[in-house]
């Protein structure tokens, strides 16, 4: 099988890389994939029409031309789409995904994952892996965190791992908060523990592509 994944930044296409073999085995022993990340979530444009600049690579406005073009092209038998809810309503968020794969002709087989509320969540949700790599974690702030809850998610990762925490990178500014998503997936991404995640959206990732390859 193979399996194109479409995620909403490049932190996450990072992530992933170090993800799906570990769910998927081993690159093309005997399933395929290729990771494409793009430049933010953005939103489903209205009539389900992509009319947004394709160049601007902003992935919910392209969704339905993307999956059109899936649905069309030999070779891909799925399409797998990670993205952050933020604060969306899960339900209601993915009824409106899974209408841009109805509209499409051919449509491509296609799951829809979410992050609950970010991607960092599944980090927090993997406390064992988390304090390997971070062995001076705030357990405290740890503690605290309600697992895939709405909750500012990254700066609560960033409070617990990072000097300062979340204050000093926002004061920073850019390009610095994109580094440090780069490195948490980079560092933790093969810590990961795959079957004892806390995580209920990260459960549902994996769960998903195991059901995807069965």
């Amino acid at each position: 099988m193979h399996i194109e994944f479409l995620v909403e930044d490049s932190s996450g296409e990072r992530l992933l890389a170090q993800l799906v073999p570990q769910i998927l085995g081993e690159y093309g022993s005997p399933h395929t994939w290729r990771l494409k990340a793009y430049k933010g979530i953005g939103r489903i444009p209205q009539g389900l029409s992509s009319k947004g600049d394709p160049a601007k690579r902003i992935l919910l406005d392209q969704l339905p031309r993307l999956l059109q073009g899936y649905g069309k092209t030999p070779g891909i038998d799925a399409v797998v789409v990670v993205v952050d809810t933020d604060s969306r309503d899960c339900k209601a968020f993915l009824q409106e995904l899974n209408a841009v794969v109805t509209a499409c002709r051919p449509a491509p087989r296609t799951l829809f994952r979410l992050a609950v509320e970010e991607m960092e969540a599944w980090y927090l949700g993997n406390r064992e892996g988390l304090l390997k790599v971070y062995p001076h974690a705030k357990q405290d702030v740890l503690d605290r965190y309600v697992q895939d809850s709405v909750c500012n998610t990254w700066e609560v990762l960033a409070d617990a791992v990072y000097p300062g925490g979340a204050t000093a990178i926002k004061k920073a500014g850019w390009p610095l908060p994109g580094e440090i998503k780069h490195e948490w997936a980079e560092k933790l991404g093969p810590f990961m523990h795959i079957d004892s995640n806390m995580s209920p959206s990260f459960g549902k990732f994996r769960d998903g592509l195991r059901r995807l390859i069965a």
